[in-house]
């Protein structure tokens, strides 16, 4: 058996699947979304059922509208009927899963779902079933073939049924303008979150954490006082406290490969001046950004007046995991 052959007839069945679930989508998927978003608006949620394959796509469809700012939940066919449809309010909305429309469990919830206030919408790929008939919004997820070589296994058919869910999810994120902010706000323990929500007032190393030295100090004693802090820069200061410079072990090593003494210079004559800073308000995602086009390792973060705050080293970047 050739198994990459093999690989990819899977992934070309399911991808032509996919490719005709696109081309037939009609009025009825911009009226599936006008039923999910005047749920949203009336403060109600969309409630998924499934059974066997078919749930288990309900499961990451809801996942997938809940972490994009559509509330969503799964309710167990099973369950459903000894008192977890305690989880239903008027002005929620169904989304039913099943391929063949027929699903026994399925059907025999029908008639309580009837006693709610609550629109329903069919994913099916018999839009002629039980459940098609008795929705208000049928979505056709038809295919012509399984990837399964005997045409049994659910694989194009979940494919396609995932895929839909994925559209109406992400039509749904733009219809309501959510953002990469919004995004962050629901997942906070991610990379996007830290980067999108993590303040660089919050991330930076504060003054005393620091080496800020007078731009006449020596160049050894500004060396010592970064060795003793383990930094890889100093903030160097006029005698009136304003920003002068960023001296950094960079600034040193040029120096000293050039065959100049050190010994009596000023730290004022290896420093580089009018160094790059940036707001303690702005995001963590910004000093990535800073860092990466000016291709350097130490930052100095400064308040609105411009007053230096403190500083963040490249190497803080992964303690705060934004790398």
């Amino acid at each position: 058996m050739n198994y990459l052959e093999r690989a990819r007839r899977v992934l070309k069945i399911e991808s032509e699947e996919v490719a005709l679930l696109a081309n037939r989508l009609d009025s009825n998927f911009e009226k599936a979304i006008t039923l999910f978003l005047e749920t949203i608006a009336h403060r109600g949620k969309i409630i998924l059922l499934g059974v066997g394959k078919s749930g288990q796509v309900g499961e990451k469809i809801a996942a997938t509208l809940t972490s994009t700012g559509t509330p969503a939940v799964v309710l167990n066919s099973l369950n459903a009927l000894h008192g977890d449809l305690g989880i239903v309010c008027d002005g929620d909305l169904f989304l039913l899963l099943s391929y063949s429309g027929e699903t026994e469990e399925l059907l025999n919830l029908l008639p309580s779902l009837a006693h709610f206030d609550a629109r329903r919408i069919a994913m099916t790929g018999n839009l002629g079933s039980t459940l098609a008939k008795s929705s208000d919004v049928v979505l056709d997820v038809s295919v012509s073939q399984e990837a399964c070589p005997h045409n049994l296994a659910p694989t194009s058919s979940t494919t396609v049924m995932m895929a839909l869910g994925d559209a109406l999810a992400m039509v749904l994120l733009e219809a309501r303008g959510f953002t990469r902010e919004n995004f962050a706000r629901f997942h906070p323990a991610g990379h996007l979150g830290r980067s999108i929500l993590l303040k660089v007032g919050n991330m930076m190393r504060p003054l005393h954490e620091v080496v800020v030295m007078k731009k006449n100090t020596l160049v050894p004693r500004v060396l010592k006082e970064m060795t003793s802090k383990h930094l890889g820069a100093a903030i160097i200061t006029n005698e009136d406290g304003t920003l002068a410079g960023i001296f950094t072990h960079g600034d040193f090593v040029r120096h000293v490969t050039c065959g100049q003494g050190i010994d009596e210079c000023p730290v004022s004559e290896l420093m580089t001046t009018s160094p790059i800073t940036i707001d303690q308000d702005k995001l963590a995602a910004d000093v990535l950004a800073i860092l990466e086009h000016h291709r350097i390792e130490d930052l100095i973060v400064v308040d609105a007046r411009e007053k230096v705050v403190g500083l963040i080293d490249s190497q803080d970047l992964f303690k705060w995991r934004i790398l």
